[in-house]
């Protein structure tokens, strides 16, 4: 989708928005602070470039559009070859347009592209010499850049000796990947100072940020490699020759970061369908990745076609950015709702000015919780940066603090539970009601009967809140306490309604072990976390006599989850001990109880080594993630199901594609996830071919 262009109606409004745009400009590349938000820094500029194409003689010196993004920065180290920007596309149209100046220019058309992903950060150049790092610099006017070489060893990729004793300089992207900006506010505020915005914003203040009480890393992406003073002639002749691609693994060689290692690394294509498929594959894998990108980057591939296609004054002419829709904007932050859900968790959730991301007009976005809130020195009124991508679901990175007016008011806390009025507990991050799970009881027992739980046929929402409001039900236990007689009294409740409900709950206590244990909604488990615990513990009496230690072998449940499940377990002893008098089924068909370690022997302590999964099954030690509609044997699983069938056929269920995925069953639509398997060269498996696969499991799971 292309970016409109903003509406300059005459020179006041153009001399106006060019004003803007250099201040944007000069706030991000000097302090990694703007006014504006990506989006809205590229309407404003498509806006002036309009003008100025529509009145020639009336272009302003400053005007952005004839300098080098950065260009506001003073720098005092000359760059050996200009550092330029990209010029931008933001369409298929846009960028078949382009591949056709291009192939004027250079009178042929391009022999191959090579298409990478446009990092989200701060370009720089690493000089290197004699394979020791000992400059960093950034691009400022593109003539001449600031020095940061006082932020040499903060950036990851970044070797201090290459592989090789050469002399080169390598230009690449300076950014935070999501884990490194959460680590940085954290750092940043425990300090004292204001949350950055969003991770690029962090990366450029921080790489220039000098005499901190304190020092965040950073991570650095390859995205060019040359000669520079002092380098061999014979080095710099062949680093001239090669082509982009061969750049990239000499750099890649010499022990430089570069996309390779990532979902998304760099790749050649033969023509304009190949680079737009290749757009597509990248810009569906953006959700998932650990950093931000806002486009691909397009360059013909060939050294002779570059030299051929040559640069202007402000970006190369052999390449060009093509620009995805922005999944950040900002916007503000009008009140913040507290939601108490089915176990009793008080989660705050942001009220915003709506705003239209990715597509989509958001309205709310999650806020975590009251810890993060803190963190982040959110307040009400405040401009904030929201992030959506795909699916994800929106959320406040942080506030935009340069934007605040004193006029912004602290975000009030609630001292007592908003449903209930009961007392929280505040003892974790996550708040809750002293009521735990009892407050919202309907939530809670509704969640319960859900057809991946204990698929209670007939126990929807509007009779869970009859049975509550009639008081036959307090907890999960009285379902299963439930009389004929006491369900015929109840209005709309005939024999054959009851008769129906009973049969089902009966139905419902020869449920496996882990639908039971996801029933009981135990926090920081979910469908996939309560199968891996069941079959790694087998039975209910050996997941309820495993301590922290022994609850951390089981794959996924770290250092922190672990006391928590152990302590809600003890919490739900009673519940448990009552849904087991009701005849609740309480193993886990297949697996078996762990055996104790040396360590549990001499301690008492009931262990694991490992989970017991099938281990002669047709996916033993196979990580296997679904996607797309089942067709066929496998149409009318749901996708717990489907999880289920893997792991009694001794696999592993992931809902992400990584390189440790073994197998991606792809139904009817299947989207990124199958474009990011198809990228790593996992194997791919129809539904009908997955289902000869594990026809021996596949009835138990029916």
């Amino acid at each position: 989708m292309t970016t409109p262009a903003a509406v300059l109606v005459d020179a006041a409004a153009y001399a106006q928005a060019v004003e803007d745009a250099v201040k944007a400009s000069a706030a991000y590349y000097t302090g990694g602070t703007s006014v504006l938000d990506d989006d809205a820094y590229d309407r404003l500029v498509r806006g002036i470039a309009q003008w100025e194409t529509d009145h020639p003689d009336e272009v302003l010196p400053d005007s952005p559009t004839g300098k080098v993004a950065g260009g506001a920065v003073e720098g005092d180290v000359p760059h050996t070859v200009a550092m330029l920007s990209l010029d931008n596309v933001f369409s298929p149209e846009e960028f078949t347009a382009w591949t056709a100046s291009l192939a004027r220019r250079i009178g042929h058309e391009a022999e191959r592209f090579s298409v990478e992903p446009k990092l989200d950060g701060l370009a720089i150049a690493a000089r290197y010499t004699q394979g020791r790092l000992d400059r960093l610099i950034t691009r400022g006017d593109g003539t001449a850049g600031e020095d940061v070489s006082h932020a040499i060893g903060t950036v990851e990729g970044l070797p201090a000796e290459l592989a090789e004793p050469v002399t080169v300089e390598v230009r690449g992207e300076v950014l935070m990947t999501t884990a490194q900006f959460e680590h940085a506010n954290e750092v940043r505020t425990a300090h004292g100072g204001a949350p950055f915005a969003n991770p690029r914003n962090a990366a450029a203040g921080t790489l220039r940020a000098r005499d901190r009480a304190y020092t965040v890393p950073m991570t650095f992406f390859a995205y060019g490699l040359l000669p520079h003073a002092g380098t061999e002639p014979a080095l710099a002749a062949r680093l001239s020759g090669l082509a982009h691609s061969e750049l990239m693994a000499q750099a890649a060689a010499y022990g430089v970061n570069t996309t390779a290692s990532t979902a998304v690394p760099g790749v050649t294509a033969a023509g304009v369908e190949e680079v737009l498929a290749r757009v597509e594959e990248i810009a569906a894998l953006r959700p998932g990745l650990p950093f931000g990108i806002d486009g691909i980057v397009v360059k013909a591939d060939l050294a002779a076609d570059q030299q051929a296609a040559g640069s202007g004054s402000r970006a190369p002419r052999w390449a060009t950015a093509y620009k995805l829709r922005t999944v950040e904007k900002i916007t503000r932050l009008l009140a913040v709702e507290w939601n108490v859900g089915r176990t009793g968790v008080i989660a705050p959730r942001a009220v915003l000015e709506p705003v239209e991301i990715d597509g989509s007009t958001i309205t709310y976005a999650t806020l975590h919780n009251p810890a993060d809130i803190t963190r982040r020195d959110l307040r009400l009124g405040d401009h904030v940066m929201v992030h959506r991508a795909g699916d994800v679901i929106p959320r406040v990175e942080a506030p935009v603090a340069h934007l605040r007016t004193g006029e912004e008011q602290t975000i009030v806390f609630p001292e007592t539970c908003p449903r209930c009025g009961s007392a929280i507990d505040t003892g974790e991050q996550r708040w809750r009601c002293a009521n735990g799970r009892d407050c919202h009881l309907v939530a809670s027992l509704s969640y319960a009967a859900g057809r991946d739980q204990l698929d209670v046929e007939g126990l929807g929402h509007t009779r869970v809140v009859q049975l509550v409001e009639a008081g036959l039900v307090t907890d999960l236990a009285d379902l299963f306490a439930l009389t004929r007689d006491q369900l015929l009294g109840l209005e709309r409740m005939g024999e054959t309604s009851t008769d129906n409900l009973l049969a089902a709950l009966d139905t419902a206590k020869a449920q496996p072990l882990s639908r039971v244990l996801c029933a009981l909604g135990v926090r920081g488990t979910g469908r996939s976390m309560s199968r891996r615990i069941a079959r790694h513990f087998a039975t209910m009496d050996a997941i309820r006599a495993a301590d922290a230690e022994a609850m951390q072998r089981v794959e996924g449940i770290g250092t922190e989850k672990a006391p928590s499940i152990v302590a809600e377990l003890v919490e739900l002893a009673p519940l448990i001990d009552r849904l087991a008098a009701a005849g609740v089924n309480m193993t886990e068909p297949g697996a078996t109880p762990p055996a104790p370690t040396d360590a549990d022997a001499d301690s008492g302590v009931d262990g694991a080594t490992a989970a017991p999964e099938a281990a002669d099954g047709p996916l033993a030690g196979m990580t296997v993630v679904v996607t797309g509609a089942m067709t066929g044997p496998l149409e009318k699983l749901s996708r717990n199901q489907m999880n289920e069938l893997i792991e009694r056929a001794g696999g592993r269920s992931s809902s992400s594609v990584s390189k440790k995925t073994a197998l991606v069953v792809a139904g009817e639509s299947a989207g990124s996830k199958r474009t990011k398997a198809e990228t790593l060269g996992v194997r791919l498996a129809t539904p009908d071919e997955f289902a000869v696969l594990v026809a021996d499991y596949l009835d138990a799971t029916a």
